[in-house]
């Protein structure tokens, strides 16, 4: 146990020296701010009377029921935001075998297993700040563009604590399967492709293709990205697609265990294909 925390330390300290992980976290910021209160604002907006629907382009529908705005805004912290997680543990865990700091460290404690344990514990805690980041950008900024129009941002609401607490542990486990695929695709400029290519267009792609028809809507609803959703409870993707039915999406509990099954995968197999290999 002793060995595992030094570890867990070392694997702190490895990673807060660097410039990545606020870098990180300022971007995360920016980005889910600029779109959760420029989208609260267009709902809000709407749903006050504020804008008028045909000016915004909304061929006259008008905003989403009034009390499902703030979940969907809040969401943005992981629905939009999970690729920083994921980018964040790929970095962290390619730039081992880029700068050929693993070698050193095995020599240090020689168990691997351990060390990648203690690799992947940390870039979860880590993913939860980067959820925190995003929710102060969600949460804080979404609720007070709403506020400003009337819409009441159900900040009192048990439901959205917890959504925030779930937010966070999606941003975790988010955080881990970068780990994982670190491991997997050791190169660093291919796991970043890889990262960016599947949650920016193949997974959408994927999941708005199959919400035409029930029994690929019923397999799109394990991918990773759908199952974080569940996990949380809300999202921008089935919050305004309307073909997208609670029908085929997976309770929160069992989008967890998806969500988790992924990155036990994804950490696993790393450590078989490259983690176990001599790094010299």
């Amino acid at each position: 146990m002793t060995t595992f925390i030094r570890s867990v330390s070392a694997e702190f300290a490895k990673l807060l020296t660097t410039r990545m992980w606020w870098v990180l976290a300022l971007v995360l910021f920016g980005y889910i701010g600029l779109l959760a209160g420029g989208l609260a604002a267009l709902f809000a907006g709407l749903q006050s009377g504020a804008i008028d629907p045909s000016a915004a382009g909304t061929g006259g529908q008008g905003a989403p029921p009034l009390g499902s705005i703030p979940p969907l805004i809040y969401s943005f912290a992981s629905s939009v935001g999970y690729v920083f997680p994921v980018l964040l543990g790929a970095l962290a865990t390619t730039g081992e075998f880029r700068h050929q700091t693993l070698t050193p460290t095995f020599l240090a404690t020689p168990r691997r297993a351990g060390v990648l344990g203690a690799k992947s514990l940390t870039l979860f805690v880590v993913g939860v700040g980067l959820g925190v980041v995003a929710l102060l950008a969600s949460v804080g900024i979404g609720a007070l563009v709403m506020n400003a129009f009337g819409v009441d941002p159900l900040l009192g609401d048990g439901e959205t604590w917890t959504l925030i607490g779930r937010t966070l542990l999606a941003m975790g486990l988010w955080a881990i399967i970068g780990v994982g695929l670190g491991a997997l695709v050791p190169s660093q400029v291919a796991s970043i492709v890889i990262v960016l290519a599947f949650t920016q267009f193949v997974e959408p792609l994927l999941r708005l293709a199959s919400s035409f028809l029930d029994w690929t809507a019923q397999i799109a609803q394990f991918l990773p990205g759908a199952a974080s959703d569940a996990l949380v409870g809300a999202s921008i993707f089935t919050g305004m697609n309307p073909t997208a039915t609670a029908a085929v999406a997976l309770d929160w509990w069992q989008g967890g265990l998806v969500l988790l099954a992924y990155a036990a995968w994804a950490t696993a197999g790393g450590y078989f294909v490259s983690w176990k290999r001599d790094v010299t």
